[in-house]
């Protein structure tokens, strides 16, 4: 599944690429959290910080209105403190701290806000993130604690994730490109039967140039 994504990812961008269209180079800081919840019990969870680092195009659609297929890499995690017994990472953990690499894939549209060359815009659409790697220190109840890797299978942490994001930006008549991300999880991460549910959440800030036209 991670192959054949990265494989689409790559052909979508290098077909768009002959064509003239915009070619949009970008990367920021982002913060990083999930909703976490247990047996229906929402456990609480903290920010980590993160970044993120892609590539996207703008392809005219129709007026203001663009398609903007977008690739890129994103560090995401969490630090959830733990009241119900979670599986994973394992029934008699009090807290988890992660580390996750992903990569996403995410065709967006973009609507230009004004006539003007420098004008604000609202990009908005699903993504497809794979979990590339990950790391989880967690906390057990007699205090020791365990570092490991995250274990993906259909039992375990889950390959694949769902999205909903949304940027606000502003982009000037130089090409420069500044933007504000809120992303949401629409599916559980977490693939083990009655385990935790666990959906990715991020916000980030964006700055970038467009390389073409």
């Amino acid at each position: 599944m991670k192959r054949f994504l990265l494989l689409t990812a790559i052909t979508c961008l290098a077909f768009l690429s002959h064509a003239q269209n915009k070619v949009l180079l970008y990367g920021g800081p982002q913060l990083a959290s999930a909703f976490y919840s247990v047996n229906g019990k929402e456990q609480h969870v903290n920010t980590k910080p993160g970044f993120h680092l892609g590539t996207a195009m703008k392809v005219p659609f129709e007026g203001h209105f663009y398609f903007a297929p977008t690739v890129f890499y994103s560090l995401k995690g969490y630090k959830v403190d733990l009241t119900e017994p979670s599986t994973p990472p394992d029934p008699m953990a009090t807290a988890n701290d992660t580390r996750i690499h992903t990569l996403e894939v995410a065709p967006l549209f973009q609507f230009d806000i004004g006539k003007k060359a420098s004008h604000f815009f609202f990009r908005f659409g699903p993504t497809i993130d794979v979990q590339l790697s990950g790391r989880e220190t967690f906390t057990l109840q007699d205090k020791s604690k365990v570092s490991r890797k995250m274990k993906y299978s259909f039992k375990d942490y889950g390959y694949v994730g769902a999205n909903v994001m949304a940027t606000l930006g502003y982009e000037t008549r130089g090409g420069s490109f500044f933007g504000v991300t809120l992303s949401h999880g629409l599916g559980s991460i977490n693939n083990t039967d009655y385990g935790a549910r666990i959906l990715h959440q991020v916000a980030g800030i964006s700055f970038g140039k467009y390389i073409r036209r």
